[in-house]
């Protein structure tokens, strides 16, 4: 809110470089407020899919969240008035890269009650084959 008031106040006084300059920080904490968000939902669908990986099966519940988390992703990724994305595919894999970690993290709590380490779950799933798989599920179809 303050940058509006402080844009406003820019555009009162003549001040257009400077009314520029927040115009370009209110769109980088947009573009980053949506990768957060994208990458929350990123968590979501790696973990099911390491899940479904390690344990060889799956369960309704994983694949309702897996359709959801690729739903929310491909709505938060597409640009509504402006058309395309705010994420390229290259950084869309940069995001799922990041998200991996915590994604396997959050796997070590669930796959077969609790058994594993971070590290020897890593150990028991591919991890490019389960990023390759989000991938394919979030491209626009």
């Amino acid at each position: 809110m303050e940058e509006l008031l402080e844009l406003k106040d820019l555009l009162l006084k003549g001040d257009v470089p400077g009314a520029l300059v927040i115009v370009e920080e209110l769109e980088e904490m947009s573009r980053n407020d949506i990768i957060k968000t994208i990458r929350s939902y990123a968590i979501i669908l790696l973990l099911h899919l390491i899940k479904q990986q390690a344990e060889n099966r799956t369960t309704r519940s994983w694949d309702v969240s897996i359709r959801n988390s690729v739903r929310e992703i491909q709505r938060e990724n597409k640009r509504r008035k402006a058309g395309g994305f705010y994420l390229t595919p290259e950084e869309l894999v940069e995001t799922l890269q990041e998200a991996y970690l915590n994604a396997i993290d959050e796997a070590t709590l669930e796959v077969e009650e609790g058994r594993y380490q971070p590290e020897e779950l890593e150990q028991l799933v591919d991890r490019e084959k389960i990023i390759n798989s989000a991938l394919n599920l979030i491209k626009p179809q």
